[in-house]
């Protein structure tokens, strides 16, 4: 209405009337499918604005959809992919992607471009700028995704913001570009389980029936070599229903199960890492500098994450966020 009121042709549309398909997982759906013909001739026939409606689409049932929390970033790129848009920007209540939460770390910097992999690393280790889909959909088609403030940038405006591409296009690669963390973390103990095969998977087996996601698994063996302890971390929010599902397994009856809230996950992550050695044991240094221990431990090729008490979380980040040099003027 505020175009046509411009005297700009414009068309609204939902979900149902692309159409979107998705399947039928009410509250996190997963888009399977979209139609823009109609709205391709709308745009050549009367060059006609399209304005549509993010996070809802619609099942083969044909009841409507949604697809759970950042369904509009996924909506946008879903959209520009179907359009074959070379890029497709996403305006939100911040700037851009920044080296760490600037609430914490005053010397936070935008990142002025980052990789597909950087930014899924860091939107699953809990930076919430962009949704984690939107992001995988991005690559998956090739769509470079730019991150803009919707209260400080006009739209259509080339002023840059963070740019998420393929990495064959960054030129300058940081060795760690990002660090993150999560509070929304438990740790569960399991001491004196048996030392023999099949007993991890009876263990989680039943975390999986019952959804919920593991990370950061450690197992040690004792002396006696029959007995074993495993740490890994749920969600919080997940802790009290992990118990229930462990109630019952045989290979825990005579095992001691303790838990604690009182952690947080902290992770560096950078392209960076592929090809310097050494980055894991530098994050290592700076917290025992600091006196901060290390509950866990988990990596992958571009990531290393660290489960430490919760009360050294701004801490850790900020001497994290200096240790590798992200203090510095961009």
């Amino acid at each position: 209405l505020a175009l046509q009121k411009k005297g700009v042709p414009a068309r609204s549309w939902l979900g149902w009337q692309l159409p979107i398909q998705c399947n039928d997982q009410h509250g996190s759906a997963r888009i399977q499918d979209i139609c823009v013909k109609e709205l391709e001739e709308r745009f050549k026939d009367r060059n006609e604005v399209a304005v549509l409606a993010g996070f809802q689409g619609v099942a083969s049932s044909n009841r409507m959809t949604t697809l759970g929390r950042g369904g509009s970033d996924t909506s946008a790129v879903v959209l520009a992919a179907g359009l074959k848009a070379d890029r497709c920007d996403i305006y939100t209540d911040v700037n851009g992607v920044y080296t760490t939460d600037p609430r914490i770390v005053k010397k936070a910097r935008k990142i002025k471009i980052i990789s597909y992999e950087e930014m899924l690393e860091m939107a699953s280790l809990g930076a919430k700028v962009l949704q984690t889909r939107s992001v995988e959909m991005a690559m998956k088609n090739n769509i470079s995704l730019q991150v803009l403030s919707s209260l400080e940038e006009p739209i259509g405006s080339e002023r840059p913001g963070t740019l998420v591409t393929k990495e064959e296009d960054i030129v300058e690669e940081h060795v760690v570009n990002g660090i993150t963390y999560e509070k929304d973390e438990a740790k569960i103990t399991l001491r004196n389980i048996m030392n023999k095969p099949g007993v991890s998977a009876a263990i989680f087996g039943p975390l999986a029936s019952a959804n919920i996601n593991v990370d950061m698994i450690i197992q040690t063996g004792s002396a006696q070599g029959d007995l074993a302890d495993m740490i890994f971390t749920v969600k919080e929010h997940d802790l009290e229903r992990a118990l229930e599902a462990f109630e019952g397994v045989e290979v825990l009856k005579d095992a001691e199960v303790a838990t604690d809230r009182n952690v947080i996950k902290v992770s560096i992550v950078g392209i960076g890492m592929r090809s310097h050695p050494g980055v894991a044991q530098q994050m290592f240094a700076s917290l025992a500098e600091k006196n901060i221990n290390i509950l866990a431990i988990s990596t992958s090729e571009i990531k290393v994450s660290v489960l430490i008490p919760k009360e050294y979380l701004e801490l850790a980040v900020r001497t994290l966020h200096t240790t590798y040099g992200l203090d510095e003027a961009a």
